[in-house]
């Protein structure tokens, strides 16, 4: 047999607990409180509380007081539970602050048991349908909104990129990128075109990544990608490019120029010594979050500069450091690269009808790359 909905009545008189639970005796199973206070702790405790009945004046906190508190906690079962207010007042000031507090629905305490029974049905009933929603579209692999990848997938992602690394010894990097003071955005743009500026952003930037790398949107105003097989330095570089894009672009709405920038946070490994593809991602979006409480439009990548192991540079990671100006992180891998240069300089010397010194030169990289062998 079925547990019974359990319902939380909160009220500081004895009658009316006792009158409603009478209504709902039989099919709902009644928990009572005698203030907001004991009630808020009732809630954060007990996972089973389906729904909430409470009065608007009673001692300690009131009813205002707790539905303020609930719709501001950070766990989701309480942010979305449905919350009715008894009231005997019509004034229409209470009832613009109670819905603008995310009240669900209003009774008076005179309300008979049919009516209060069938106002509880329909609110559960929405909201196991609204969780229903939810729990699928955690599921899917692209949000129909957006077109983007979910962030379960991009989580999933980051897991099979860690194991590859773990398995082949290489390297796998993820990068988590937010505009800086979202919420300020939406106050300029409204919620609706600030997320469609984010789309729009993460579709620029899906054409500019590679076919393996995999890019979803991980939060309000936050992406992630996750590099399989990436060192560090170029997840650092292609972050800059993107920041310097964002804060030289020109964007406007409403006929207004916005000054929009965003912060990045890198995280890699083996250079980072986490075990967990979550791990991974807190750590990058942690570093994303410090950046944006140093000022905003930066990169931050911890000490991967410093951990990361010299692992060999492809001719195009190479080519994408120099672009970005770094000279300094392919210079200790230019005898292994300009080795695998010589049959294109060989090429073009027979191409072309040059001269060049090119056994002198494979003669010097042959050295050079013997000098920075590690011991």
């Amino acid at each position: 047999m079925s547990e019974l909905p359990r319902i939380l009545i909160v009220d500081d008189s004895r009658m009316v607990r006792a009158s409603l639970s009478r209504h709902l005796k039989g099919i709902y199973e009644v928990r009572e409180e005698g203030d907001g206070e004991a009630a808020w702790q009732t809630l954060v405790l007990d996972h089973t509380i389906s729904a909430v009945i409470s009065d608007l004046q009673m001692p300690v906190l009131d009813g205002f007081g707790l539905l303020e508190r609930v719709r501001a906690c950070k766990l989701a079962r309480l942010r979305e539970i449905p919350f009715v207010l008894i009231s005997g007042e019509d004034d229409q000031e209470f009832l613009d602050k109670a819905e603008k507090l995310g009240v669900s629905d209003f009774i008076n305490k005179g309300i008979n048991a049919v009516e209060l029974k069938t106002r509880l049905a329909h609110l559960l009933q929405f909201a196991s349908t609204r969780q229903s929603l939810e729990e699928a579209k955690a599921q899917q692999v692209q949000d129909p909104d957006t077109g983007l990848f979910t962030r379960k997938y991009i989580e999933l992602q980051a897991a099979q990129a860690l194991s590859h690394a773990f398995r082949h010894h290489s390297e796998a990097s993820v990068m988590v990128i937010g505009f800086d003071d979202y919420p300020a955005l939406i106050d300029q743009v409204g919620e609706a075109k600030a997320a469609e500026m984010g789309v729009k952003f993460a579709r620029l930037v899906a054409g500019k990544i590679r076919r393996e790398d995999c890019l979803g949107h991980f939060a309000p105003g936050r992406f992630a990608i996750v590099s399989p097989g990436t060192a560090p330095g170029s997840c650092i570089s292609f972050a800059d490019r993107v920041r310097r894009a964002v804060a030289d672009a020109v964007i406007t709405a409403g006929g207004k120029r916005l000054s929009l920038t965003m912060s990045v946070g890198v995280a890699s490994v083996p250079a980072d010594r986490v075990i967990s593809a979550g791990s991974l991602m807190d750590l990058a979006c942690s570093r994303m979050e410090a950046a944006m409480a140093a000022g905003g439009n930066r990169t931050d990548s911890g000490d991967l500069a410093l951990n990361a192991p010299v692992l060999p540079l492809s001719l195009n990671q190479a080519l994408e450091l120099l672009r970005d100006n770094r000279p300094e992180a392919v210079i200790g891998q230019l005898g292994r690269l300009g080795q695998q240069l010589l049959p294109m300089l060989r090429l073009l010397q027979q191409e072309l009808g040059v001269e060049l010194p090119l056994d002198e030169l494979e003669k010097r990289l042959a050295d050079r790359e013997q000098q920075h062998k590690p011991d």
